[in-house]
């Protein structure tokens, strides 16, 4: 069965930068997978920040994290992390990351494509 954990969470100041960890365990390589990295915030529906396809790696952001975000892949680690620079307070929700094995991800800052999920990791952002 496929965990992934996420991680790295906590409470920062405006303008530092965090790093989340996506994790995968059991025999589940997620390298395999497209992973999307998701956030709510309170109140709000559920947005796509980020994802790395499956296929050729190529990499999504949403605009409201774009230019100050970096996805990335340690194969080595099982593991996708999601950097954040220059982080404000409205980047401030609950950060998850979801895996999804189809062969294409059609729409991968969609959460409709994904079928597995992680527990979230909470990112403050104090001004």
């Amino acid at each position: 069965q496929l965990h992934l954990v996420a991680s790295g969470g906590g409470l920062v100041q405006l303008g530092e930068s965090l790093t989340l960890a996506c994790a995968g365990s059991g025999s589940y390589i997620l390298d395999d997978a497209t992973i999307g990295w998701f956030r709510q915030a309170p109140g709000k529906e559920r947005e796509g920040v980020s994802a790395i396809s499956r296929s050729d790696g190529t990499t999504y952001y949403s605009d409201s994290v774009k230019g100050r975000a970096t996805i990335s892949r340690d194969s080595a680690k099982n593991t996708v992390y999601l950097q954040i620079n220059n982080l404000k307070p409205e980047d401030t929700a609950v950060y998850s990351c979801a895996a999804d094995w189809d062969l294409t991800t059609v729409a991968p800052l969609f959460d409709y494509e994904y079928d597995y999920w992680g527990q979230g990791t909470q990112v403050t952002v104090s001004s």
